[in-house]
């Protein structure tokens, strides 16, 4: 089987695995499982690397440092270039944050463990991972741990294991044993991990040592194989999107398809391989490596400088900036490199290859310690970025999830020396509301007490972790204790039920992990309403405030970009209808908890921060936010008459 010679239908074969991943990343949705093209590549990977292993080692010339060596002039030249310019761009349009995360990619992915920095964030699919200009470097860094040490599981089992290739099929079996025990515990780690997709590329391995057969295959089983693996491949393609369990038992369905596609050329052209043959797929084949590395990258930076998104005629044209520059690439830096046109001894291209290794390393760890060098920002640009950041004062009246102790508290305004009256409680979002209540609480004697834990909902629930509850049974026995008259209860409301809209996988759902959305909307009623109960049985008058219209986080990353290319943020925003949507329960039951009972209020925040059927990011040049749905200090303070009647004595009792 390793006798294969020129494979153009292997050329088409790799167009196959690349126009997909673009088309899906670019929005295309008729490819919305575009992403299986990494498992195409990783199969082809496998098989021609590993034929070409397999014929060294059995003629007893194959050599550890020639191997690397073709992988360094293969994999690093257009790597390189890409990473620089990556780099470049990054440094004129990204926040220091994102500058920053991004020095710690290149620190990652020049040690070719990008993989392993991905799977401890946001997965694969979640919005924030389109904020990374080399994520697609994950793919990379799996391959080349890979041939760390595939090469020298070859050599020592050829030369001491007599049956060598079923402890190789065993290895294949692990290998996928792993992906299917931690599709579901850990999927990150399942999607990112060597030992999860190591079988992958062994497929397309076995493939290419697999005995070479007495008979060849007659022709209509090449022709069938050959069609069921392009219909496996194309049906992943086309059916698969990012809801599926992948890689998982589905990743089957193109591995094994590809494998097949492999096969069924080996003895001679079939029906699939002459599609695949045909001259534009070999053309784009041939650019495959360099077009997969800048499409990401072109991809990141033309969503971070567009208003509403990339729309797809202007999709095409970025595409072809990428296939242009790939081209680029293939003509005068890869071919010159492979063809050892440049650096034409073994010597010199490991030590030019480990010399680039080394600056990446250096220059990424250097801008992650300088935090992303935020001295390069200026005017609008800085301005937007620290929007973003959390005050010293807010954050010293929040909880975080991980704090032990229970003793964070603010008192706002007024004589410290004054017992307060008036409590704000909730989760972060209450803390974000600082600015607006320091506004108003200057002008009453009284200061007002804050109370906030990082995702902890003021409500009664059994199923809420301990922290939350216990967080919550404090702030009632306060209430109790001091007299307390007011209490302000705030949260991300929605999260509870719904989840992040931009990914958060098993934690979206804290109060109900069935992804049963009218039983979480059920319990967070009965909490809430028990929470208020609890209250007014008190005497304690109750304002719901309800969320700030949450807007994408995209959105709210692509304010110092746009500022950095002198873009407007103008018009940039959720549209009402959306959020008015997201917001249709608590509406109708904080409606009708306030109806029937005139000693709970409901403050709305929408009609301050919408008009027009928008809901804004920037307000006279000032951002709304930190993120997706905290409130920045400006934007918390264009909120504070909405408290005017509650913190200046005005409401009714």
């Amino acid at each position: 089987m390793h006798t294969f010679g020129n494979r153009r239908d292997i050329d088409g074969l790799r167009a196959l695995a690349v126009l997909p991943v673009v088309l899906f990343h670019f929005g295309f949705n008729t490819f919305s499982g575009g992403f299986v093209g990494v498992d195409v590549f990783f199969v082809i990977s496998g098989f021609l690397i590993t034929s070409i292993l397999f014929r060294e080692i059995s003629a007893q010339r194959f050599s550890f440092l020639d191997f690397w060596g073709r992988r360094a002039r293969r994999i690093l030249p257009a790597l390189t270039l890409v990473v620089v310019v990556t780099l470049a761009l990054g440094w004129l349009l990204l926040t220091a944050k994102d500058l920053s995360d991004l020095g710690r990619t290149i620190r990652y992915q020049s040690l070719f463990i990008s993989n392993i920095l991905f799977m401890r964030e946001d997965g694969y699919f979640a919005p924030a991972s389109d904020l990374k200009p080399l994520l697609h470097t994950w793919s990379l860094a799996v391959e080349e741990q890979y041939y760390i040490f595939f090469p020298l599981m070859m050599v020592l089992l050829m030369r001491y294991v007599r049956h060598w290739r079923w402890m190789l099929f065993a290895v294949l079996l692990v290998s996928f044993g792993l992906n299917i025990v931690y599709i579901e515990r850990r999927p990150e780690f399942a999607f990112f991990s060597l030992p999860t997709r190591a079988w992958e590329l062994l497929c397309g391995a076995m493939l290419a040592v697999l005995p070479a057969a007495k008979h060849a295959p007659r022709l209509w089983v090449r022709q069938t194989v050959g069609l069921a693996g392009l219909a496996a491949v194309l049906l992943a393609v086309f059916t698969f999107d990012k809801t599926t369990v992948f890689p998982g038992w589905a990743a089957l369905v193109p591995v094994l398809g590809t494998t097949a596609l492999i096969w069924s050329g080996a003895r001679g052209p079939t029906l699939a391989g002459q599609l695949l043959s045909l001259r534009p797929m070999v053309w784009i084949g041939l650019l495959s490596y360099s077009l997969y590395l800048w499409h990401w990258p072109i991809y990141v930076y033309a969503n971070a400088i567009s208003i509403d998104g990339i729309q797809p005629p202007e999709a095409l044209g970025w595409i072809a900036l990428a296939a242009t520059l790939a081209w680029l690439s293939l003509r005068f830096v890869e071919l010159p490199f492979r063809e050892k046109r440049v650096f034409a001894s073994r010597s010199s291209v490991l030590v030019g290859g480990l010399a680039s290794i080394a600056v990446l390393a250096v220059v990424g760890s250097a801008i992650r310690s300088a935090d992303g060098v935020p001295q390069r920002l200026s005017g609008k640009a800085l301005e937007y970025a620290q929007s973003r950041e959390w005050k010293a004062g807010q954050t010293d009246c929040m909880q975080l999830s991980t704090d032990k102790a229970l003793d964070k508290v603010c008192l706002v305004g007024g004589d410290q020396e004054v017992a307060p009256t008036k409590m704000f409680w909730g989760d972060s979002h209450t803390a974000a509301l600082l600015p607006a209540i320091a506004g108003n609480a200057g002008r009453d004697v009284h200061p007002v007490w804050l109370y906030s834990l990082t995702a902890c909902p003021p409500i009664i629930d059994e199923h809420l972790r301990q922290q939350c509850k216990d967080f919550n049974k404090r702030n009632m026995a306060l209430v109790l204790e001091r007299g307390i008259k007011d209490v302000v209860l705030a949260a991300n409301w929605s999260l509870y039920i719904y989840g992040r809209e931009d990914g958060d996988g098993d934690k979206q759902f804290l109060l109900d992990r069935k992804d049963n959305m009218a039983q979480a909307e059920q319990r967070l009623a009965v909490g809430l309403k028990a929470q208020v109960a609890e209250l007014r049985a008190a005497g304690v008058q109750v304002w719901l405030f309800k969320e700030v219209p949450l807007q994408h986080k995209s959105f709210i990353d692509r304010l110092t970009t746009l500022a950095r290319i002198g873009r407007s943020a103008e018009g940039l925003g959720r549209p009402l209808n959306e959020h008015l949507a997201r917001q249709q329960f608590f509406t109708s039951l904080f409606g009708s908890m306030s109806a029937a009972d005139s000693g709970i209020h409901v403050i709305d925040p929408t009609p301050l921060m919408c008009k027009d059927g928008l809901c804004m990011i920037d307000v006279d040049g000032h951002s709304q936010y930190k993120d997706a749905d905290h409130l920045s200090d400006a934007g918390s303070a264009r909120l504070g008459p909405l408290f005017a009647p509650l913190l200046l004595g005005t409401s009714r009792h």
